[in-house]
C-alpha cells in the first residue's frame, strides 16, 4: 500500500465519508489576546495623564481583560453563526413533518368531512348580545 493510499484511508471516518474540517480555537484566542494587549497598552498610556506621572497598570489590565473577553465573545458568536445545519434537520423529522403521514394528522381527514365547530367565544356579527357571553 502506498503512502498516498494510507493518507486517504486515515482521512476518512468509519462510514467512508471524508471527515469534516476541524475548527481550531487557537486563532480566535490569539486574535482576542492581541486585541486585549493593544487595548491594555493604549489605556495604560493614555490614562496616565502626562510623562511625569506613573503608568496606570490597574486600568491597563482592566481594559485588557475586558477587551479580551468581549472580542472572544464576538468571535465565538460569529463562528457559531456560520455553522451549517446537519442534513437530518431537513428530512422532515421535526416540526415541519408532512402532516399526511402523522397519525391523526391531515392525512386522516376525509375530503368533504365536516369541520368541528370552534368553541363559542362570544356573539358573532349580527347576533344579539344578551350580556351572558364575554366580550372581546
Amino acid at each position: 500500500m502506498s503512502s498516498n493510499q494510507e493518507e486517504t484511508t486515515v482521512a476518512k471516518n468509519a462510514s467512508g465519508r471524508p471527515n469534516e474540517p476541524r475548527v481550531s480555537v487557537k486563532a480566535p484566542l490569539i486574535f482576542a489576546a492581541v486585541l486585549g494587549v493593544i487595548a491594555g497598552f493604549f489605556t495604560m498610556i493614555f490614562s496616565t495623564g502626562g510623562a511625569s506621572k506613573a503608568l496606570r497598570w490597574d486600568l491597563g489590565l482592566t481594559a485588557a481583560g475586558i477587551a479580551f473577553i468581549a472580542s472572544l465573545l464576538v468571535v465565538a458568536v460569529l463562528t457559531m453563526s456560520t455553522k451549517e445545519n446537519p442534513n437530518h434537520l431537513s428530512e422532515g423529522s421535526g416540526i415541519h413533518r408532512v402532516s399526511s403521514k402523522i397519525p391523526g394528522g391531515a392525512g386522516s381527514v376525509k375530503p368533504g368531512a365536516p369541520v368541528p365547530p370552534e368553541p363559542d367565544a362570544g356573539p358573532r356579527d349580527g347576533e344579539p348580545d344578551d350580556g351572558a357571553s364575554p366580550r372581546r
